[in-house]
This record gives structure tokens, sequence and C-alpha cells, in this order.
């Protein structure tokens, strides 16, 4: 069993943050609020400092990361950041070939379509290597997390199968063809590429909570191609054990008298596009809180989980562009939902979009924090 430190932050200054207390399954006062790809994406501050730098280079860049981590909760008062990075990023520093393309997204020069191609990865691209090549992170969460305060602060990866469909298509995808025929005509092959980027991810993912880290974020960009017997039996065992080792870590809450009372594991959130009809199987593998995107009502997945777990989300983002009023009525309607879970997390059913006006997403935080006040 992992133990965090006494000074990290979930032993104190995090530890009965709204966040932390949705995530064990508590109701605070106030429903909890933050945006998926809230740091950067729609802030003109943002804007200004990624005209000067490459996006890898500003996700390896401490200072860069850290405050571009930080933009958000500055503005919208949100009750948790989540870490500047990219999905790509384990990969890039353990030397895989990769490059973000604008207008495209990761483009790797090497695509992983045979057991040959996944056996030089595994014995070239090591999990030790990127434990060697992770300082640069670990020192922007250090930064981060020591100006937060008690504002948590969300680690984040990207889930093995999305990993590995990029890797294997070489690129973006409609239909991740070249991926899902790879899982059934070479299941060893597959097997093998998901076990190697899980590991990569375990390693990314206890790097930033060691670091400071409150709680972690999975993210699943593709799982929606999948058929739930396809999900449960060739993804959901590498999803687990990406997940497994910050499971495992416990930390201390200042009102206990001690680890051995009642360990608290640091919490889990796995959020999965386009996967109503994987919710099951998504907290199936062992989670805190599962992110549900705007297409499955809060209430209905809840209903489905058997009102067990926390759920995060799930306003429309199409809704960030209507009228005020639309927006409200909307945005009410969630949080009302979202009342059937044992506890709620208020979030986008996916990323903000780039067009965003920021004052919108400052006005979705103080509407929901007053409504949580009213109620």
């Amino acid at each position: 069993m992992n133990i965090l430190s006494a000074a990290h932050p979930l032993s104190g200054p995090t530890s009965d943050a709204p966040l932390v207390r949705a995530l064990r399954g508590d109701r605070p006062d106030t429903v909890p609020v933050w945006f998926m790809r809230q740091a950067g994406r729609s802030l003109p501050e943002y804007r200004a400092l990624r005209a000067e730098h490459r996006m890898l280079d500003a996700c390896l860049n401490p200072e860069l990361a850290s405050e571009i981590t930080l933009q958000p909760v500055r503005r919208h008062g949100v009750d948790a950041a989540v870490f500047f990075s990219d999905i790509v990023v384990p990969l890039k520093l353990v030397g895989v070939d990769v490059d973000l393309v604008a207008g495209r997204g990761p483009v790797f020069s090497e695509p992983l379509r045979t057991a040959a191609d996944v056996a030089k990865h595994r014995k070239e691209f090591t999990a030790d290597r990127l434990r060697e090549a992770l300082d640069p992170v670990r020192e922007a969460v250090a930064r981060t997390t020591e100006e937060l305060g008690n504002t948590p602060l969300i680690g984040f990866a990207g889930a093995p199968f999305t990993l590995a469909a990029y890797l294997v298509e070489g690129g973006p995808s409609r239909d991740h063809l070249r991926a899902r025929t790879l899982m059934h005509s070479d299941p060893e092959t597959w097997q093998s590429l998901l076990d190697w980027v899980a590991e990569l991810d375990a390693v990314f993912l206890e790097a930033q909570v060691e670091a400071g880290a409150s709680a972690v974020q999975l993210f699943d960009s593709w799982a929606g191609s999948l058929s739930v017997a396809d999900y449960r039996e060739h993804v959901a065992p590498a999803s687990r054990k990406a997940l497994e080792s910050v499971r495992a870590t416990h930390y201390a809450h200042p009102t206990l008298h001690g680890y051995a009372d009642r360990p608290l594991n640091v919490p889990v959130i796995h959020f999965a596009v386009g996967s109503g009809h994987l919710l099951e199987e998504l907290a199936d593998i062992g989670v805190s809180a599962l992110g549900v995107d705007w297409r499955t009502p809060l209430d209905e997945a809840s209903a489905r989980l058997g009102d067990a777990v926390p759920l995060q989300g799930n306003l429309d983002p199409a809704y960030l562009g209507a009228s005020p009023e639309v927006l409200k009525s909307h945005l009410e309607d969630v949080l009302e939902r979202g009342r059937r879970a044992p506890a709620h997390i208020l979030n986008l059913g996916h990323g903000v979009p780039p067009e965003t006006d920021p004052d919108t997403l400052t006005r979705i935080v103080e509407l929901a924090h007053a409504w949580s006040d009213a109620s």
C-alpha cells in the first residue's frame, strides 16, 4: 500500500475541499464545479502564451504548464484545477516520435501494426525510462499545488484504448478500424500494446499524485466506438491496470487518528466520450466517480448504476453558445438530475470549445454555487 506523506495536500489543505468530499460520496454545501479542457482553450491569457510556444513544449515547461493550469482557477473560481498536459506526453517523454499537428491532432511517425512493432516499442520505451523523464511534470505539479492552497489539482492521463488507437492508426481516425481490427485479428499483440500503454499511464499518474495532485482523471476519447463485449474483454483490464497503483495509494485525513483507522484512497474519475452504453463497464473498473457525457441524463445514469456512484457532468457544450436564459434552464435541469446520485460534480459533457466566451464559464460557476446555497 502506497501512503502519501503528511505534507501532501490531501492530508491537509484539500482534504475537505468540495471536490474531494464529492468524490468520497459526500454532498458538500455547494456542488463543486470544474470544466474539462478548462486549462487554456478559451482564455485569451492562454492564447497569448501559446502564441509563443508549441503545445508539447508548453506541457513540458514547468513554469508555463503551472501558469496555464492556474489561469482558469483565477478567472472562473472553479473548485478544482486540472493539470495542463496532453494525452501523448508520456509517449513523448519516453522517446516515441509524435507531434501535435495543428488542425489534426497527434501524428506518429511509426504506427504500431504488427507484433514486431509493439515488441520493439515495449523494449525501448519502458516505464522505467518514463520515470526518469518525469521531472518537468513533477516540478509543474509541485509549483501548481503550492499556489492552489486548498483548491485540489486533478491529475490527467489518456486511457489505454485511446492511446493505443492513435498508435495503431498513426493519428486521428473516424472509426478506429485498424485498431479494432488488430484487437480481433491478433489479440495477443493487442493485449501487449494495451499492457505497455497502461504501464506508462500508471507511472504518469503516480508521478502527478506523488507531486501533489489530489485526484486523477482517466480520459478515454474513443471508447465510445466499442461494443460492450469488446470493451469488457479487450479494454477494461488495461484501464483497470492503469489506475491500480493510484487506487492503492492512501492518504491521512487530519481528523483521523491514523492510517490504520480508516485509510482513504486517492480519488479516481473516469470519463469516456460517447459511452452511454458502457456506463456499467466503466464504473466496474474501480472508480470514485464516473463522468457522463451530455447524451445520457444524470438521473438515468445513476439509476443504471444502482445510485451507488458519484457522477460528474454533464452540461451539453452546445449550450455555451445559447442565450443566458436557455443556458440557465439547462444548467438547472442538470443540477436537478444530479441530485439522484450519491454526489455530483458539475462539469461539461465534454471539453470546453475554444470559441467559448470565458464569461459564460464564470457565470455557470456562480449560478451553480448560488443554486446549491438555495437548495
